[in-house]
């Protein structure tokens, strides 16, 4: 199998899972005073370190979660609230993002949607418009997780910070892929997630930066300071420590390397393929992902195809009961339904080689072809 859906989840590094399997054994509960637990104790703090290092936040700034939706829910929730003001969020947002805003919308809350333009871009107008008048908060994704653009989030916290609003960003797809300064970016609040960036699935984190008051979204024990009650969890918060510590050191020669890398994936296809079109290929995007419109053909079919010829990708589109439903974020950029059922992701990873990617590439190209003939014939059995 050829494994180019990594940004739904990536393969484990090997030091991840020895970190993994090694932090098991520290059976006593962080929280306790004795020996047992001050062991389980040193590897939480030393895994919140090496999270803070790679996304340039303080140690007391990061708090661990179970994965990139809790960390948005709690940035979004404990930063609206209880005052029913307005919130900001961009239309390429995750469902994890976008589900916590619409529980807003429903208890109250003046929800305003920005679109991206149909390059991928936030056009800063329209953000604007929509913090006309103040916004409590704004939630912007660093990386599309879908298309992979990148938005331009340290304008747009600027933007937001002159409204009075606070500011949001979810990085889980860009952590560990291209560098992150939280300072720098001038947001509040961020989201991170282990298994994008090759450690264990089931724990995440979240920045809070110093001095800002938030709302517990679990209340109940003095875990993380209060913020998200819980016993730890040791094992998978070990191996999200050394994956950053791994990201970190790697990540300016690897960042390149598989964006060089994309690039031969995509001009391959192009140049085999009439009709496909990358989504986002003009602004600034991850340099691990591709989103390609392939005219003719669903990108459901096209995903199952590939699947039974050894690769896999994924698909621009949810699927409820059965029946593809097209992908918000790829329609909020101004794709029709049936066009949005037509993109394939394809996401790389460290892991990714150069053999891997020209004969992913050529097995793209024929599968498409092979559908398109299929649907040809269908077309002209039916018109008989």
């Amino acid at each position: 199998m050829i494994y180019l859906d990594n940004n739904a989840s990536t393969k484990v590094d090997p030091e991840v899972a020895a970190a993994v399997a090694q932090a098991m054994e520290l059976w006593g509960n962080p929280s306790s005073v004795h020996a047992e637990g001050r062991r389980a104790r040193r590897a939480v703090e030393e895994a919140r370190e090496e999270v803070a290092r790679l996304v340039g936040a303080h140690d007391a700034e990061v708090f661990f979660t179970s994965g990139g939706t809790e960390a948005n829910a709690k940035a979004i929730y404990g930063a609206a609230g209880t005052a029913r003001g307005r919130v900001v969020r961009s239309g390429a947002e995750h469902p994890s993002v976008r589900g916590a805003f619409a529980v807003l919308r429903e208890r109250g809350y003046d929800e305003r949607v920005v679109a991206p333009e149909r390059s991928g871009t936030l056009d800063l107008g329209k953000l604007e418009g929509a913090l006309n008048g103040g916004a409590q908060l704004v939630s912007v994704m660093l990386a599309s997780n879908e298309y992979g653009a990148m938005h331009p989030v340290p304008r747009i916290a600027s933007l937001a910070k002159s409204a009075g609003a606070l500011v949001h960003t979810d990085a889980v797809q860009a952590a560990g892929r291209v560098p992150i300064d939280v300072a720098a970016l001038g947001v509040d609040l961020a989201s991170f997630s282990a298994h994008k960036m090759h450690g264990p699935k089931g724990v995440g984190a979240l920045f809070v930066r110093r001095g800002m008051a938030l709302v517990p979204h679990t209340p109940g024990g003095g875990q993380e300071r209060r913020q998200r009650a819980g016993t730890e969890n040791t094992p998978g918060i070990a191996g999200f420590g050394v994956a950053a510590r791994l990201a970190r050191r790697r990540l300016e020669a690897e960042g390149p390397a598989i964006a060089r890398l994309r690039d031969r994936l995509e001009g391959a296809i192009l140049a085999a393929t009439p009709g496909a079109e990358v989504i986002g290929a003009r602004v600034p995007r991850l340099p691990n992902t591709s989103a390609i419109l392939f005219e003719g053909i669903s990108g459901q079919s096209l995903a199952i195809r590939l699947d039974l010829d050894g690769v896999a990708v994924s698909v621009g589109s949810a699927c409820s009961s059965g029946t593809p439903a097209p992908s918000e974020a790829l329609l909020s950029l101004g794709l029709s339904p049936e066009a949005a059922l037509r993109v394939v992701r394809l996401s790389l990873s460290r892991w990714t080689t150069e053999r891997e990617v020209d004969e992913a590439s050529a097995r793209v190209s024929t599968a498409v072809d092979a559908l398109r003939r299929g649907a040809t014939a269908a077309a002209e059995l039916a018109a008989v």
